[in-house]
């Protein structure tokens, strides 16, 4: 696609008109972490980030949710009764039959101290869970709700998660907490986005990243503290086996449906997005589809098989990975893990350590960086603040994003991926001023080893951030269990008002 030819398809387009990002206050920094766990500091920063966030004990995926809706309402200047969608991706939730109405009821009690009426009674709630793509398919419904019963009216989608796991588990750095809110409208402000030419991607892969219930009563998972966790049940080799096959079936398919090389969009696209549960996975997915693009292309043939032989992986054999469609799953009841692309994962892992592709990488995917550096892993809205911070930070860099095609990149681990074609609205900046990334890092408090380790476990600590002026709060949970009423630990939550 020419970069007229995707202004042109930009304004037909619906998409997003502003973010606004929400984080725990508590957090955890990564070199002081590795200093408690004897890690090395300098592979966790190169390989992970900087620190993640925690939860406090008044806190969950519900109020981190309804906390960034309410900033998108005020920083945007919303009129609530104009929103005929609110869409809720998370896979942390607490209930299993309630979903985004809870955050909902949160929000209409907020607005009206504040001055504005309720969100329409006429307002659809859905809930979309898949992993860390839970965020992206509700996007993606939003938009579809736009083009048919829901035109003329505003969808908020908001992505939560709090991304735990088992202290000394390979996935313990790779923590974190938050919520991202879209809004979004036929005439977007901030960003379109082509769902007609995205890409889709799914297989099943049985035990990759799973939350199965019954966990709970299982040893050795049984409650490794004083509260009921939600520590995914992971397979590490496995899943990054997944991921890449997931995203490069996505991508390569949005390739084919904008009727583009691999080569020439590489070249073109201004900014790369993909989902982040840590800093080197996104790398090592763009090193990946780089191999791909050189085995598809007519022209960089040589390119690859100078790759190959310096990577001592036969180039016919990554020509036959990149036509082949490996059943993961099948192949894991057999053989367990294998990878299924070890020729092309050797030209990619060398690829990595050239300094012409990193400098691709610093063109395509530097943006928003350094923020989500400090964010960690926010499952369904790792991808989506990655697109927040990317936006604050192309404005305050004057670096100009129109006329500039982008991609963002989902994945679910389970196995589900999705490619969208996006590109930034005429009057993108203007909405990227209100985003508030970096603000909303703001005052964070490190916590200590002691209290990091008991807010981990759920044991009482001392020295904790209570709730924020303007926030939500977890007030108590219901203990009434009767014939005629019960509330049995449903959580009631409050506003704490600004001073």
């Amino acid at each position: 696609m020419t970069s007229n030819q995707n202004s042109t398809v930009a304004h037909a387009l619906p998409g997003v008109s502003g973010m606004s990002l929400y984080v725990p206050a508590h957090r955890v920094d990564l070199e002081q972490w590795c200093r408690w766990t004897d890690n090395s500091w300098p592979k966790v920063q190169a390989v992970v980030g900087k620190s993640f966030r925690v939860p406090g004990p008044h806190e969950n995926v519900y109020t981190m949710a309804a906390n960034a809706v309410l900033r998108l309402i005020e920083q945007y200047d919303i009129d609530p009764s104009r929103v005929g969608f609110l869409g809720l991706g998370t896979e942390s939730s607490t209930d299993n039959a309630a979903g985004a109405v809870i955050v909902r009821g949160m929000v209409d009690r907020a607005l009206e101290p504040l001055g504005r009426p309720r969100l329409s009674r006429h307002l659809e709630v859905p809930e979309f869970k898949h992993a860390c793509l839970g965020g992206i398919y509700a996007l993606k419904n939003a938009i579809r709700y736009l083009r048919t019963d829901g035109a003329g009216r505003q969808a908020i989608v908001v992505c939560a998660d709090i991304a735990e796991y088992e202290r000394g588990s390979t996935g313990e750095q790779t923590q974190g907490a938050g919520a991202v809110a879209f809004l979004i409208e036929d005439d977007p402000k901030l960003f379109t986005v082509d769902l007609d030419r995205s890409g889709s991607a799914s297989d099943y892969r049985g035990p990759d990243f799973r939350k199965p219930f019954a966990r709970h009563w299982k040893d050795p998972y049984a409650r490794s503290g004083d509260r009921i966790a939600d520590f995914p049940v992971f397979s590490g080799p496995y899943s990054t086996f997944s991921y890449l096959d997931g995203t490069v079936t996505a991508v390569e398919e949005m390739l084919r449906r904008l009727d583009v090389s691999a080569g020439r969009y590489y070249a073109d696209v201004r900014a790369l997005f993909f989902h982040r549960p840590y800093q080197q996975m996104p790398v090592q997915a763009m090193s990946f589809l780089y191999a791909r693009g050189l085995a598809r292309g007519d022209h960089h043939h040589d390119e690859l098989r100078a790759l190959c032989e310096e990577a001592e992986v036969a180039y016919d054999d990554v020509l036959r990975e990149t036509e082949s469609a490996p059943d993961l799953f099948g192949t894991l009841l057999e053989d367990g893990p294998t990878n299924p692309y070890a020729a092309t994962s050797a030209v990619a892992a060398l690829l990595r350590k050239k300094s012409s592709f990193r400098e691709l990488l610093a063109a395509k995917m530097s943006l928003g960086d350094a923020i989500v550096r400090d964010l960690g892993n926010l499952y369904s809205a790792a991808l989506p603040a990655w697109l927040a911070a990317g936006f604050e930070d192309a404005l305050e860099s004057n670096i100009e994003l129109l006329d500039h095609p982008m991609v963002a990149v989902g994945y679910g681990s389970g196995d589900a991926a999705e490619a969208m074609p996006l590109a930034a609205a005429a009057g993108w900046k203007d909405a990227a001023a209100r985003i508030g990334a970096k603000r909303a890092l703001e005052g964070a408090i490190d916590l200590s080893r002691e209290q990091y380790e008991a807010l981990h476990d759920g044991r009482s600590v001392d020295g904790l951030a209570g709730p924020a002026p303007g926030t939500f709060a977890i007030a108590r949970v219901g203990e009434t269990h009767e014939p005629a009423f019960q509330d049995l630990a449903v959580e009631y939550y409050e506003f704490v008002p600004q001073a």
